[in-house]
């Protein structure tokens, strides 16, 4: 058995989580280490985007406009 085949993941088409590969991968999420993860990925995902996107959002905050942006003088 593969190491790939004890891990946990989450089929985002289906919400179903399974043992080891299946369904397509394209589908598939994972692999987490226990099924508990596994079933929380979508929330993970999403906590992991939020936080990219508020560093995305604060790195674009320089205080002042750009010299050529009229619209945010």
């Amino acid at each position: 058995m593969l190491p790939e085949d004890e891990k946990w993941y989450f089929d985002a088409k289906t919400r179903e989580v399974t043992q080891g590969r299946e369904g397509a991968w394209d589908d598939r999420m994972g692999p987490y280490d226990t099924r508990e993860e596994a079933a929380h990925a979508l929330e993970a995902a999403a906590a992991r985007n939020a936080a990219a996107d508020a560093e995305d959002n604060s790195e674009d905050d320089w205080g002042k406009p750009a010299s050529w942006d009229s619209a945010k003088k």
